[in-house]
């Protein structure tokens, strides 16, 4: 149970606008709030559901109006003091939220069943965002002011969210008398701070230095005295020591400030783990608790991992990992076994004088943690319904297995299953679905040695003589396979995706002069000797030979022209380059890259052709796996190069949506930007950040509101619809996605 005392989140005023209520509503992450009069008072509650009733008893709904006439009026609520076990009992029974007011019915907190949801300076914790990552320099600057900014610099730079440091007064902790009488570890500690102790206006300087720097400052009150000058500094949330865990006169005071209290629980028994939380929630905390081993530097044998899930039983919260082993190799593994927040100690020198040095990190070394636990984030995923990623469906095409056919099949025969044998390659019915395909009365001519296709056991998608449509519109072919796709059907254009090999072969074998459509290109991305196209390489030797191998692409276009009378001047569509395999380029390597881009394009010959540069996906899948790609992601940059380059852009919808995905944007307000300087569109749906060429109506991308816009901004430009395999069973991708963008584009 968590009882939250920063309420705003969660708090609307009954003048408040619909719109805007619901806004809240998907910022809080709650799917509700509650709705309070000029006195804070609680009114009732307004949720999804509401909305959604709302939406269905009226015809129309004006956003605009207040929300005060559709509050739930019927909204539980239970008095500030209560006693835990009453509010764990109300929540388990009425639901994960419950407000909590005083005597005039104003609201004071929102208690909880779990905390799920906590903030620190606007940094959201929770199980759906990233760890929270906290650099604990502590004492480790040595009493140096000057260090202690320094080691606030570099963990800034690592990319930790939070740089947390200690305050003591130490005349109310230990008194003012000679420590000789001490332990000898006790003395040993005693003098180690009295003797590197910045003063509090050391302190608060440098606070307000890691503000300055991005970081947010974190600090652990040793004694009241101490908390009471951080209150009056101004914090969100504090840290809790393990050797104040049983305090509870600490506690309790930091209790009081309704603020978030993270809180190690080293050096205590799992009995003493119980009592301090039934203490905090009698008091109303918010907390997270840390496990914790305080032995210096902690034996691996004695870390105990799996007690991670313990802790967050007794809790019921969020949990986290404050680690004193030496390495960080324990901090990523706790964050696999669910710990939202890490802290781990980090120094200049670990050979410094002092416990803690020895257990903490470097600079390097830090940013390796944060590095390693980002990517076990991401490697961590979701439990939900398995689909196959982008990369294994390329792989399953070249790896797995089909079933053929082992003789010519004509329509109307039924599949036997001495008609069916297992072979690679993998782009067809995969091998255990050979059941549902015998005894299926075959719609197609099916030759020997042939792949059997989805349609062939669900039906085919009847290929329409004409597609209408108020642009031109057309298909992506292969030489191979164009006169195959191109039969039966009024297309206004094709566009060529060519290979390397496929300008080296003899034309006249796969074409007729005077063919009565236009025709684009897509030029290679692959070139000989494993050459991926990039314009914008720094090696002046490489960029060099990408001009040359654009160069012979729109030589190979030219003579394209010969059996397409009828487009004058062909777009050739461009990837550019500008991708890394290890990370994103840098604000300023991207300024170079594009302009380097910018010469590249100015050498080459375009005379006759349109070059179409291509907007790009965050990660895009290339020959030796996925990459990073800084160029032509974002719409302001394809605008502003495309004015200065005098060139036009291919608008790939789904590589920007995929962008827009990645980014936060709208790709709405991208297609806005981006389509008046467009002369080619690659109209296909895409789902989350490498979701690429998915059928069209099974992603992210609402084509309805797509066709307003390129109606709008684009009109008469053309466009193909580029789905992943659409070419398989004679176009049979395609044609779907014709079909379905028919009724979006009329």
């Amino acid at each position: 149970m968590f009882i939250r005392k920063n309420i705003s989140p969660l708090i609307v005023d009954s003048d408040a606008s619909i719109l805007s209520v619901l806004k809240k509503i998907e910022q809080n992450k709650r799917k509700l709030v509650y709705v309070v009069d000029d006195n804070n008072s609680l009114i009732g509650s307004f949720a999804d559901g509401d909305f959604r009733r709302l939406l269905i008893e009226q015809e129309s709904c004006d956003l605009n109006a207040s929300v005060g006439p559709f509050v739930n009026l019927d909204c539980y609520s239970i008095p500030f003091g209560a006693d835990s076990s009453i509010l764990r009992v109300a929540l388990e029974s009425k639901g994960f939220s419950i407000p909590l007011v005083d005597e005039f019915n104003r609201i004071i907190a929102v208690a909880e069943l779990g905390a799920k949801f906590f903030d620190i300076a606007g940094r959201r914790i929770s199980e759906e965002d990233p760890t929270y990552i906290i650099a604990e320099i502590g004492n480790n600057h040595q009493g140096c002011l000057a260090t202690a900014k320094k080691l606030v610099e570099l963990a800034a730079a690592t990319g930790v969210d939070c740089v947390k440091f200690q305050m003591r007064d130490m005349r109310a902790l230990y008194g003012e008398g000679s420590t000789d009488s001490h332990d000898l570890g006790s003395q040993y500690t005693l003098d180690l701070l009295k003797k590197y102790q910045l003063s509090n206006e050391q302190m608060f300087e440098v606070f307000d230095h890691c503000k300055e720097q991005g970081v947010t400052p974190l600090c652990t009150p040793w004694d009241v005295k101490s908390l009471a000058r951080l209150e009056g500094y101004g914090f969100d949330a504090y840290k809790v020591s393990s050797a104040d865990f049983t305090n509870y006169e600490l506690l309790a005071a930091i209790a009081e400030t309704g603020k978030l209290m993270i809180c190690s629980t080293g050096m205590s028994t799992e009995e003493e783990i119980r009592s301090t939380v039934d203490f905090l929630e009698r008091h109303k905390a918010s907390f997270i608790l840390l496990h914790c081993n305080s032995t210096y530097p902690t034996p691996y044998k004695d870390v105990n991992l799996k007690y991670l899930t313990s802790i967050r039983r007794i809790s019921n919260t969020l949990v986290g990992y404050s680690g004193h082993e030496r390495g960080w190799s324990v901090p990523v593994a706790a964050v696999a076994l669910g710990a939202k927040v890490i802290e781990k100690h980090f120094t200049l020198d670990k050979s410094q004088e002092g416990n803690d040095h020895k257990v903490s990190l470097l600079p390097n070394e830090l940013s390796e943690m944060v590095k390693d636990i980002r990517a076990v984030e991401q490697a961590l995923g979701h439990d939900r319904y398995r689909e196959l990623t982008q990369g294994e469906l390329m792989n399953r095409e070249v790896l797995a297995k089909s079933l053929y056919a082992t003789r010519d099949i004509l329509p109307g025969e039924v599949v036997m299953e001495e008609d069916v044998c297992v072979r690679g390659p993998g782009n067809g019915i995969q091998p255990n679905r050979i059941y549902q395909l015998l005894g299926k009365k075959m719609q197609r001519a099916i030759a020997k040695n042939e792949v059997f296709f989805e349609a062939d056991i669900s039906g085919l998608v009847k290929k329409k003589s004409r597609y209408s449509f108020t642009r031109p519109v057309g298909i992506p072919v292969r030489y191979h396979d164009y006169r195959e796709l191109t039969r039966d059907v009024e297309l206004d254009f094709v566009e060529f995706h060519l290979s390397y090999a496929d300008m080296k072969l003899d034309l006249t074998r796969y074409l007729e002069y005077d063919a009565q459509m236009g025709f684009a290109v897509h030029a290679p991305e692959l070139f000989p000797n494993d050459h991926l196209l990039d314009l914008a390489s720094f090696n002046p030797e490489y960029r060099a030979q990408s001009i040359k191998h654009l160069q012979r692409v729109v030589e190979h276009t030219r003579q394209l022209k010969r059996f397409f009378p009828k487009t004058d001047y062909p777009v050739i569509v461009v990837n550019a380059g500008g991708w890394n395999t290890d990370r994103f380029w840098s604000r300023e390597e991207v300024a170079e890259k594009y302009e380097l881009v910018k010469t590249a394009l100015a050498q080459i010959d375009s005379s006759g052709v349109e070059l179409a540069i291509q907007t790009m996906p965050p990660f895009p899948w290339h020959f030796g796996g996925q990459s990073h790609h800084s160029l032509f992601v974002l719409a302001d940059d394809c605008v502003e190069f495309a004015q200065a380059a005098d060139v036009s852009i291919c608008l790939d919808l789904s590589h920007s949506m995929m962008a827009c995905n990645y980014y936060e944007t709208s790709i709405y307000e991208f297609v806005e930007k981006v389509a008046p300087y467009t002369s080619h569109f690659h109209i296909v749906d895409a789902k989350g950040v490498d979701g690429e060429g998915i059928q069209i109506g099974h992603g992210d991308v609402d084509f309805g509101r797509v066709s307003q816009l390129i109606d709008r901004f684009a009109p008469g430009v053309q466009f193909i619809p580029e789905i992943w395999q659409g070419h398989n069973n004679n176009g049979e991708g395609f044609w779907h996605a014709l079909a379905y963008l028919e009724s979006k584009f009329s």
